[in-house]
């Protein structure tokens, strides 16, 4: 039996373990203040894009074989601050099943009053609460809350023995930016929902398919209605569903991608029109 489900995510997965190495190598040999921040600063992006992958593993598992879908969910966690299970029980049972109905969704973004909440307090609020959230969804599904118990302890204990072994670049190159992960993938569930109050699954979600980018860093994301479709899809496939039901969604649930992913796109196309003069083709050539 192959060792990936699919074979479109060994080029993630290899990526995402080798950053987790690069983080081991900053952690057992950079001792300076300043290397140490400068890559926490540069983890920050690459893990809270990383969340994004953990996100879908969780929905359709990466491997064939169980022992490397919990290894990877150990980097996932320590990278994301999102745990094996995690995504299973707060989002994938919690919120997919629930999210029409603002009432029973553990990522609502109404408030007690049924109004909108502004984003800030949302964001924090999911990220504050995720854990508990998930225990409290796991009560019902006591077979996955024990799995998500052992993961959360397996994690978190790997990060505490380095902690005490090296705790200044613990405290930077781990714990700093998991955290910073999960309160940036609490507010990317603002962005997908937020006061889209309807029963209709084909207006409840917010899409984003003009990104040269956005895609193809979060594993079709953008695809966002077609994910609550049929949220145990494989992300390849998203983008075929979303054609076969692209009729049915109303013109205001595409927007552009979000600030960051929108000056990603600015500086891809600046680099491109730059290859795109003259000179630098004539120099390209002589190379």
């Amino acid at each position: 039996m192959a060792l990936f489900k699919y074979k479109e995510d060994q080029l993630p997965i290899l990526i995402i373990t080798t950053f987790f190495f690069i983080d081991l190598i900053f952690y057992f040999n950079i001792d300076n203040l300043l290397y140490l921040s400068l890559w926490c600063l540069l983890a920050i992006v690459i893990k809270g894009i990383t969340a994004a992958w953990n996100h879908n593993h969780q929905h359709c598992n990466t491997f064939n074989y169980p022992l490397f879908n919990r290894l990877i969910e150990i980097v996932f966690g320590m990278h994301t601050g999102v745990c094996g299970y995690t995504w299973v029980l707060h989002h994938n049972i919690g919120h997919h099943a629930n999210y029409l109905d603002q009432k029973k969704d553990e990522s609502h973004w109404k408030n007690s009053k049924g109004e909108r909440m502004i984003r800030l307090r949302y964001s924090f609020e999911i990220f504050i609460t995720s854990y508990y959230r998930c225990f409290i969804v796991g009560l019902k599904h006591p077979k996955i809350l024990k799995k998500f118990i052992a993961m959360v302890s397996i994690t978190v204990t790997i990060m505490l023995a380095l902690t005490y072994y090296r705790p200044i670049p613990a405290l930077i190159i781990l714990w700093i930016p998991a955290i910073l992960s999960l309160l940036i993938t609490a507010d990317s569930t603002y962005w997908h929902h937020s006061g889209l109050d309807t029963k209709d699954p084909m207006s409840a979600s917010r899409n984003s398919l003009s990104s040269i980018c956005y895609n193809t860093l979060t594993g079709n994301f953008g695809y966002h209605t077609a994910h609550h479709y049929k949220g145990g899809l494989h992300w390849t496939k998203l983008p075929a569903l979303h054609e076969k039901i692209k009729h049915r969604i109303p013109a205001e649930c595409y927007l552009p991608p979000t600030p960051f992913f929108s000056s990603v796109d600015t500086v891809i196309k600046v680099y491109r029109s730059l290859l795109s003069l003259p000179e630098l083709q004539l120099n390209h050539e002589i190379k």
